[in-house]
């Protein structure tokens, strides 16, 4: 990493942008690109912009999306073993608006996704309707997927990795950025990472105001990975692969890395827990006091209801709420895994109970149901 000097002209190095002058111009006047004046760089393969006084930032993007602004960038922690991990956040915001933003809100892609899952290029989704009801939007992704490159030790990320490092940094630049402690929502693996982050207290009130789970679980046996041949089988097959193909899988645009499946199958064995070698994730969710509320989806065959609602009730929260999208509650529809949050039906019903939550952490009173008092 280097600090590129006052005036220096970097010429024909590739990967590279060139800078004549600390106060660069890094976009020029073009159609739906907005103008960014900021200061001095570093660099490692390419200059990074340094936003943050706490590690290396690039702002990598800065453009108008329809109606939104819409800043990405790249940090560089460097908290973790594997100083190659860089982590995209695109942050989305009303335009116009940028030097009057509202309450932070960071969001959490699942399993073989990305940011995409919460907006569209079209600046559909989730994240774009909560940037247009004046939230300060955040959406994280995960090392390897989508604009974060894979790190050099790649195969072996896991959950543990995520939970204790690139979270709290995440929640470290934002809460720089904004002034505020921002609120999360995960979906699936992400609701799950977030649970890891509070239970193994990498992350606490300081950088969470509220936590909502959709479709996340830990609870659901399988019952052969308690059989301990079938698991070390399991585990040898599985080391043979770099990641597991979410095209080929059919499960979505991204690959997963074959760390975090190996970390599965340890959670799911005989003796697993959730947990890593030091933390007991599981039992920490005892002491946290954060409001939680935890969304399931009827129709949801992978994570099923009583198991989200499980996890939700092992947190210490005063403030729990869980909810399941389903016709037994009023919605039009069973709602499936990725239907509660990414289809019509949850634009016109769920999404205005996301942002009723993040304004009051509650439910309206026609959805609320207490953790304790659900019957499933």
């Amino acid at each position: 990493m280097c600090l590129t000097p006052p005036g220096l002209a970097l010429k024909n190095a590739p990967g590279v942008f060139v800078s004549y002058h600390p106060w660069l111009a890094l976009f020029g006047p073009s159609q739906g690109r907005r103008q960014k004046l900021l200061p001095a760089t570093f660099c490692s393969r390419s200059i990074m912009q340094s936003s943050s006084s706490l590690f290396p930032v690039a702002l990598i993007s800065a453009e108008f999306r329809s109606d939104l602004s819409e800043d990405v960038y790249r940090l560089k922690p460097g908290n973790s073993g594997d100083y190659s991990v860089e982590l995209a956040l695109t942050r989305l915001g009303q335009a116009g608006s940028e030097h009057s933003r509202g309450v932070p809100v960071v969001l959490l892609h699942g399993s073989f996704s990305n940011r995409r899952f919460w907006y569209s290029p079209k600046a559909i989704g989730l994240g774009p309707h909560l940037a247009r009801c004046g939230f300060d939007v955040w959406i994280a992704e995960m090392r390897g997927h989508g604009l974060s490159p894979r790190n050099q030790q790649y195969k072996h990320n896991r959950v543990s990795d995520y939970a204790r490092y690139d979270l709290p940094a995440i929640a470290a630049f934002v809460r720089e950025q904004t002034g505020q402690v921002p609120h999360w929502l995960g979906h699936s693996l992400g609701g799950t990472t977030l649970t890891a982050a509070l239970g193994g207290h990498y992350l606490g009130e300081h950088e969470v105001a509220s936590a909502a789970l959709f479709g996340s679980q830990i609870s659901r046996i399988y019952w052969p990975l308690k059989v301990p041949p079938v698991e070390w089988s399991g585990r040898l097959l599985l080391k043979r692969f770099a990641h597991l193909s979410g095209s080929r899988l059919k499960r979505g645009p991204e690959d997963e890395p074959i760390g975090l499946a190996l970390e599965s199958l340890r959670w799911h064995g005989l003796f697993g827990r959730f947990g890593d070698a030091e933390r007991d994730w599981w039992a920490g969710l005892a002491d946290v006091q954060v409001p939680v509320l935890a969304v399931s989806a009827e129709g949801d065959r992978q994570d099923p209801p009583w198991a989200c609602h499980k996890l939700l009730k092992q947190f210490g929260s005063a403030a729990r709420e869980y909810l399941c999208v389903g016709r037994k509650a009023g919605f039009s529809s069973d709602f499936g895994h990725v239907e509660m949050l990414l289809s019509k039906p949850a634009q016109q019903e769920v999404w205005p109970l996301v942002e009723h939550w993040l304004q009051h952490q509650c439910l309206p009173p026609a959805f609320r149901s207490p953790a304790d008092e659900v019957k499933l």
